[in-house]
């Protein structure tokens, strides 16, 4: 995981998207326990209220729980909510100004489906 100070998101938000990129690549696997706080925010040298507060967001969208006494822990399905949620962030801030931009330019469906292929397999290349 990787904080960008410059960046206009909230560090809070870059903790839970680095612990959703965590868990969507397998480092934190279901029912496995993520960093602590603590750890979280002396590795990154934050407050460790924002740490939480980035946690614990995760934990209200049930993708992680608490094992009182032991810590926070990646949720049973965890991985499939992260791709939903994110999914729908993708159609919002990425197809639906694809879709948009297409009908402005009069392109068809089949336009625009050949032209994402294209650069689709082109950069699997």
């Amino acid at each position: 995981m990787q904080l960008n100070f410059n960046d206009d998101r909230p560090i809070f938000l870059q903790i839970a998207e680095g612990i959703e990129d965590g868990i969507l690549v397998g480092a934190f696997p279901e029912e496995g326990q993520i960093p602590s706080t603590t750890e979280i925010s002396m590795t990154y040298k934050i407050n460790p209220a924002t740490a939480l507060k980035g946690v614990s967001r995760l934990a209200e969208e049930g993708i992680l729980y608490k094992r009182r006494g032991l810590g926070m822990f990646v949720a049973k399905g965890a991985v499939s909510k992260v791709k939903e949620k994110r999914k729908a962030a993708f159609l919002d801030q990425y197809v639906a100004g694809l879709i948009q931009e297409a009908k402005r330019l009069g392109l068809t469906l089949g336009e625009t489906m050949e032209l994402i292929e294209r650069s689709y397999h082109h950069e699997q290349d």
